[in-house]
């Protein structure tokens, strides 16, 4: 039986993941592929209850390093009983973001070192990195209005607006580093066209 194939969508808030994970799911699905759709941070019992402390507004201030600590110790976690698994069973595996969010917002928006950030990518994940990465980009002022309408704001989504263009600048510089992984989508374009490119850039893991 051939390997699966891990794709992970990627973005800041309010950019559509969420609605293009199912699309991609029943679109997969449609062509009889088995697939897992997952989230990071979370995915298992333990990583969900780390995602829990994660976004609490209320906890105690959580350090930026226990924060980096927290997102790969789930990772790991999620990797183990979920994603390779998956894999190697053959099933196709969607996740709701994985560690190019690490670089976007403990990088970008905490301005930790990528040096640490790769370190533990690579303790973590050894050689594992997805096959396809869909990253939905939109101006921050859109994003945080299409957020605003989901209801109240977790710990991250309530950071200022300075953090969030520090995260999509690190989410760009990511697909400059990565451009045959990581595939740059206008999210703030209609639904119909980001969903043309979607299958387009899909469309080469099928063959």
């Amino acid at each position: 039986m051939s390997r699966g194939k891990f794709i992970t969508f990627e973005g800041g808030e309010g950019v559509g993941k969420t609605t293009n994970v199912a699309f991609v799911e029943n679109y997969l699905k449609a062509r009889q592929i088995p697939v897992v759709v997952t989230r990071e941070p979370g995915g298992t019992a333990l990583a969900e209850k780390l995602r829990s402390l994660l976004l609490d507004k209320k906890t105690e201030l959580i350090a930026e390093e226990a924060e980096l600590l927290l997102m790969f110790a789930a990772r790991a976690q999620h990797l183990k009983h979920v994603i390779e698994p998956a894999l190697a069973r053959g099933d196709w595996v969607i996740c709701d973001r994985f560690t190019d969010a690490t670089y976007a917002y403990q990088g970008g928006g905490r301005n930790m070192k990528i040096k640490t950030i790769e370190w533990l990518e690579n303790l973590v994940q050894g050689n594992l990195r997805p096959d396809l990465t869909l990253l939905l980009d939109a101006p921050v002022r859109i994003g945080i209005e299409r957020a605003r309408k989901r209801g109240a704001f977790d710990r991250f989504e309530s950071e200022t607006v300075q953090f969030f263009e520090d995260v999509r600048r690190a989410y760009l510089l990511q697909a400059e580093i990565n451009p045959k992984r990581i595939k740059l989508i206008k999210a703030n374009q209609p639904l119909a066209d980001v969903q043309q490119i979607i299958i387009s850039v899909l469309s080469p893991l099928l063959r």
